[in-house]
């Protein structure tokens, strides 16, 4: 008990201090679970003898993990991406895993091992490539489209791994093998038949009943309890527990529910993914990943390589440009996190000796540590491919969206919350030229979707000031919600621009005294009609006349704030099952060439119907701010709708696929 108890704790401080390190040098933190468990385990200090005895707590943040996957599994999306993620994604998937297989089976001289490596190395990493793309504000970009698509496939195609390689251990022939596999598939179906129908009749009402008690624990409690037991009646059906917990996390993903519950996991599945990552490093053979460096180091570039020839080859053939192609293969040369999943999974069943599990756990850690370099370093590496195999650069590269495209910006908006966006509206409508920074991932992404003019980056450094060029500025608006990151901005764009105009937003006055001696020229405080005020300074600092600027105002206040209403969400957005249904979202939707609203018009098309109103229509580098019923929506189009959370994913579904 005791001797537990203290390894627990020695693991939880080992974690601690090297994600702390691994992230302060931007490195993910999956290598720095990874280099606890070599840490802790039998080949170095010797803390874990046993890594099995961690087996079952693992296994749960693996259940969470797919759980959430299953959670995000938007089918409409998918539907909508069919072209990408069923051409290529499948392409990339069954191509790299035979050839993968088939050098593995030179190797090993078994077919079973050699699938399952061939699997492991065809998964590339959803959450470090993502995390990657949103950091640098790449997801919007062809090649960031091309690269989501195909990830989408391979977190569809896990699935099928962890059915086929318990079969692989539980059978000797070939035809038993199929026999099996058809049983399987047989379970599968029926287990989930039953999830949806209890996903459909049973689950609503009980969550319907949780959410009006306004309990946060026993919301916490059910969504665990869903994931446990979807994954226990999969386990009970001889397949695996992961399977299940995916079911379960799509069967919700519909619901009304979706966000509050994915907010709810997220912790414990981050803890105990950190856990089965921890376990996995354990299991590393210190002396045979040295012994081997040299061939681990060969396997990153050969699978890197192979990749990459892959997925230009396919994404070339399906229209896409040969640079967007080459940078999608690129991005996704690196092994996986459900490849470690499927190699814990393997040695579970014996499939692979422990000699060569850790050589993949190698090539896995190597790969996803040079991982954010190669995202970071892609457009510079693509452009030498590209001489190096002959071919000629379009001059239509996709722009680096980390930079401004208006280096004579007139006025800087700082944070693009509700607050930011609002003073943006108003600028938009002035034709005032503006640039906005925030850190918020998600709420960038959707912004630059939207066709707003935003940036990733942290506004209290003076190097992403520098890059938007701040000291050129004339005027600054501040529109944090937090005043010690307002102060922390403040205090940068001083020691870079000591001339411009900074107008801060606050919460109260409590940091007033400190906001002026830091030099702001004005602090506003919050709420609306606090925008308004903030909206009045900026518009009268550009030189806009005081009877438009006080006709506006009227107009915003005579429409109970009608313009204001919808905003971008972010991952800070509060979710509260009761408090969604009265935000108002806004969201950037694009037409594919096979949607069901493209060639429409609409009128048509009713969405007013659904309670969702279009704000404005993008068509190439045009947008279109007053729409009639008559307008026809063409492919490529990205419509930017105003509606409630709930009204606004069924307008998106209705657009993708009627």
């Amino acid at each position: 008990m005791n001797s537990g108890f203290t390894d627990v704790l020695l693991l939880l401080a080992i974690a601690v201090v090297l994600v702390w390190g691994f992230r302060r040098v931007k490195l993910p933190a999956i290598l720095a679970y990874l280099t606890a468990g070599i840490i802790a385990g039998p080949d170095v200090t010797g803390w874990i003898q046993d890594p099995d005895e961690y087996h079952f707590v693992a296994e749960l943040g693996v259940v969470l993990l797919l759980f959430s996957l299953g959670l995000e599994f938007s089918l409409p999306k998918m539907i909508a991406m069919r072209r990408l993620v069923f051409g290529l994604g499948l392409g990339q998937v069954v191509i790299c895993t035979v050839l993968f297989a088939g050098l593995a089976f030179l190797f090993t001289n078994d077919w079973a091992a050699a699938f399952v490596i061939g699997g492991v190395l065809a998964l590339s990493s959803t959450a470090v490539v993502i995390k990657q793309l949103g950091e640098s504000a790449q997801l919007t970009s062809k090649r960031g489209q091309i690269t989501v698509a195909t990830l989408l496939f391979q977190d569809i195609a896990v699935v099928p791994f962890l059915i086929v390689i318990p079969l692989l251990a539980a059978t000797a022939g070939e035809s038993s093998i199929w026999l099996n596999l058809a049983i399987a598939m047989g379970k599968g179906a029926g287990v989930v038949v039953v999830l949806m129908a209890i996903g459909k009749w049973v689950l609503p009402h009980i969550f319907k009943e949780i959410a009006r008690l306004r309990t946060d624990e026993l919301f916490v409690l059910a969504t665990l309890l869903v994931a446990l037991v979807a994954g226990g009646l999969t386990h009970l059906f001889g397949l695996s527990m992961a399977l299940g917990a995916f079911l379960a996390g799509m069967m919700l993903g519909e619901s009304k529910y979706k966000h509050q519950l994915e907010a709810d996991i997220r912790p414990f599945r981050d803890i105990l993914m950190g856990l089965f990552f921890i376990t996995v490093g354990m299991q590393l053979d210190l002396t045979v990943f040295i012994e081997n460096l040299h061939w681990i180091v060969l396997g990153v570039l050969v699978v890197g390589t192979i990749k990459a020839l892959v997925v230009r080859w396919l994404a070339v053939r399906m229209g896409e440009r040969s640079e967007d192609s080459w940078g999608a293969g690129l991005m996704l040369f690196q092994m996986g996190e459900f490849g470690f999943v499927l190699v814990t999974l393997a040695l579970t069943y014996a499939l692979l000796p422990n000699a060569i599990a850790s050589i993949l756990v190698g090539i896995g850690v190597l790969g996803m540590a040079l991982t954010p370099l190669v995202i970071q370093r892609c457009s510079p590496i693509v452009k030498t491919v590209l001489k190096l195999v002959g071919a000629a650069s379009s001059n239509a590269n996709d722009q680096d969206l980390l930079a401004p495209k208006d280096e004579h910006t007139k006025v800087l908006i700082l944070g693009f919350g509700r607050v930011g966006q609002t003073v943006s509206r108003f600028l938009e409508q002035e034709g005032i030229e503006h640039l906005a920074i925030d850190h918020d991932t998600r709420r960038v992404q959707e912004a630059l979707a939207g066709g707003a003019k935003v940036f990733f980056g942290d506004a209290g450094r003076r190097d992403i000031l520098k890059a938007v060029h701040a000291e050129e500025v004339e005027l600054i608006i501040i529109s944090f919600a937090e005043d010690e990151r307002a102060l922390d901005a403040l205090r940068a764009i001083r020691s870079l621009n000591d001339h411009a105009e900074v107008i801060v937003r606050s919460r109260d006055d409590s940091k007033l005294k400190a906001m002026m001696e830091a030099g702001a020229t004005q602090v506003v405080p919050d709420t609306l009609e606090a925008s308004l005020m903030l909206v009045s300074q900026i518009l009268s600092r550009t030189g806009v006349p005081i009877r438009r600027i006080l006709s506006r105002l009227d107009h915003a206040r005579r429409s109970h704030y009608g313009e204001l209403h919808g905003f971008y969400p972010g991952e800070s957005t509060n979710m509260d099952p009761e408090r969604i249904d009265k935000l108002q979202f806004l969201h950037a939707v694009q037409i594919p060439e096979n949607a069901y609203a493209a060639g429409r018009s609409l009128r048509d098309l009713g969405l007013q119907d659904i309670n969702c109103m279009i704000r404005s229509v993008r068509r190439g580098e045009h947008d279109i701010k007053e729409v009639d019923g008559d307008f026809t929506l063409e492919k490529d189009d990205v419509l930017l709708l105003s509606g409630g959370p709930r009204a606004i994913e069924a307008a998106e579904s209705y657009l993708l696929n009627g």
